[in-house]
């Protein structure tokens, strides 16, 4: 019931002065995402500040202020105007080498920078600038476990077989034609390669991996994925596949997407007993037969199925056949059913 009180500050478990939690919460965290800021002049950075995200302004030099940040984690500069130029001063800047997360995406880059002052980062994104070489990530620091440089102009994998933390590789939208250099990273969980130019799978013996995309490359066979018994999604559309092979290791697979290739039939999915989502639209799969009889051990658990676009799906009972044959669907194409 209100009795007419004002709430009190929140205290501390010691019992000393009330804090102010949102004062605290700002004097930590500063967003001017969106500001069209085209320099800092007006704006406070308060020294105790461990996030600063600057994402999508007009800013094409680094305030200097910046530097200062001694408990500075987390940095974006995502969406601005910055050049090489604008960003070597970072390279000194000793008193924010503490910093985890730098995101430079969305600049005027056209080399990876040096940032080998951050011992400790994290997270980096030079994903869409102008970069055309992986040259400087030897620089980078070791303990890094996400690494973005998607849609640039790079073609070439070299200078990451030190990252050995890595979890998130994010290489996708470049000039790539040969995967190499992938097999020191042991611990890798994610390896995003799509629209690249690439021709043939290459996973260098990463067994753990648990998500791989190359779609839209120039793929005409799925053979290369046999030994990464741990994936759970796969995404190979915009491809030229013509058969569904090299698929019967991958039993803990939840998603695959084949769409958009050269498929006439569904095989070597016997094995997939924990298959969700089964993306197969744009082929030229002649027969609903053949699908009842391929997933037949994931009928239970599949719950998306995309088919459209094939011939087999201007049946007149193909969807009343496709519910029936897996009880609990979900979706079929763009019908969602409750």
């Amino acid at each position: 019931m209100d009795d007419g009180t004002q709430t009190p500050a929140a205290r501390d478990p010691n019992g000393k002065d009330p804090v102010d939690v949102e004062d605290d919460r700002s004097s930590r965290l500063l967003d001017l995402t969106s500001c069209q800021l085209h320099d800092l002049d007006s704006v406070d950075l308060p020294p105790t500040l461990t996030e600063l995200d600057l994402t999508t302004n007009r800013l094409s030099t680094l305030d200097t202020r910046i530097a200062h940040l001694s408990d500075l984690k987390k940095l974006s500069l995502r969406q601005n105007l910055l050049t090489d130029a604008a960003v070597e001063p970072l390279s000194a800047w000793h008193d924010i080498s503490g910093l985890e997360e730098l995101v430079l995406r969305d600049n005027q880059l056209r080399k990876i920078p040096d940032v080998s002052i951050f011992k400790r980062l994290l997270v980096f994104d030079v994903s869409f600038n102008e970069i055309t070489s992986l040259n400087g990530l030897c620089r980078v620091s070791n303990t890094l476990k996400e690494l973005y440089v998607s849609k640039n102009e790079v073609t070439k994998m070299e200078e990451i077989d030190h990252f050995h933390e890595l979890q998130i590789l994010e290489l996708g939208s470049n000039k790539f034609r040969v995967m190499e250099n992938l097999q020191t990273l042991t611990n890798l969980q994610e390896l995003w390669l799509g629209r690249n130019r690439i021709k043939a799978v290459n996973l260098c013996g990463l067994t753990c991996i648990k998500k791989i995309s190359l779609q839209s490359n120039r793929l005409t066979t799925m053979t290369g994925f046999e030994s990464c018994i741990a994936l759970e999604e796969l995404y190979l559309s915009h491809n030229g596949i013509s058969k569904m092979e090299g698929l019967s290791s991958l039993v803990n697979l939840h998603v695959l997407d084949v769409s958009s290739n050269k498929l006439t039939s569904v095989d070597d999915v016997q094995n997939l007993t924990q298959l969700e989502d089964l993306w197969l639209n744009d082929n030229q799969i002649g027969s609903l037969e053949g699908i009842a009889e391929a997933v037949a051990r994931s009928r239970e658990k599949l719950t998306t199925i995309y088919l459209e676009n094939n011939p087999c799906a201007k049946s007149p009972e193909y969807l009343a056949v496709l519910r029936q044959t897996f009880p609990n669907i979900q979706q079929i194409d763009s019908n969602v059913f409750s």
